[in-house]
């Protein structure tokens, strides 16, 4: 199929120019940094966010489906992307700096078709899944995967609508197939989560809720049942006897 069409009337290409020429007068060095964020940053970052959420889900009680939908979130991303495979096949939509002069392109190499973004679908599929485990994270990890977008269309190598298809494609394997994964992988982290060696995995060592609450008030009555001194015997004790010798006085 075609390109994208040149004509200043395309609001993907007029987007394109106009997000891409902050590249042209930005330093070099932002540049650099860009790149590094776009091609391999934001997703490191996500490999972080992944892990510290998994470090707080853990600790919930409905641990093992908080896992559960970690583990969905690379699955899912690895399937939207192969899923991509024939879509770019499909479109065969050259890269933007292919069709379209005097663009800045900061990453050489880039022979493959443009459209859907293979970053943004990524990221975007990360952030959902996140999203799927804990909401707060996945907010942080949605707002990473929009940055993604943008770093791709700053270096020249996406075009919009590339990157919104890449959202689309992400968002839709996540949701649409998360309830068919979390009703096979929960079960698989519950199970986990009951071994003695690799329970550590779904559920954090140490107290939960409820056995927080028995051990407060557990070492409470052996404390005071069983202190030196055998309170428990001594306290009626002194009684049985005192009112004994009252009785024999009588």
């Amino acid at each position: 199929m075609a390109g994208v069409e040149s004509t200043g009337s395309n609001p993907d290409v007029s987007l394109l120019y106009d997000i891409n020429g902050l590249a042209a007068d930005a330093p070099h060095w932002f540049d650099r940094v860009m790149e590094w964020t776009g091609e391999y940053g934001i997703l490191a970052a996500m490999a972080l966010l992944m892990v510290w959420c998994w470090w707080g889900v853990r600790r919930r009680e409905d641990a093992p489906s908080g896992v559960a939908g970690l583990v969905w979130a690379p699955l899912a991303a690895g399937i939207a992307v192969l899923l991509n495979v024939p879509i770019r096949g499909f479109v065969e939509r050259p890269r933007p700096f292919v069709d379209h002069r005097g663009l800045e392109v900061l990453v050489d190499g880039k022979t493959d078709f443009s459209f859907v973004s293979d970053h943004s679908t990524m990221a975007m599929a990360l952030g959902v899944g996140i999203f799927v485990a804990d909401r707060r994270f996945g907010l942080a990890g949605i707002a990473l995967a929009f940055l993604e977008g943008f770093c791709r269309v700053y270096m020249g190598v996406h075009y919009p609508s590339d990157v919104i298809g890449g959202f689309a494609l992400g968002t839709a394997v996540v949701l649409l197939l998360a309830p068919a994964a979390m009703a096979l992988l929960t079960p698989l982290t519950r199970a986990v989560a009951d071994t003695p060696r690799a329970g550590w995995l779904v559920r954090a060592p140490g107290p939960a809720s409820p056995s927080a609450g028995s051990r407060a008030s557990g070492p409470a009555d052996p404390g005071r049942a069983g202190e030196p001194g055998h309170g428990d015997g001594t306290a009626s004790a002194p009684h049985a006897p005192g009112g004994g010798d009252k009785d024999l006085a009588a």
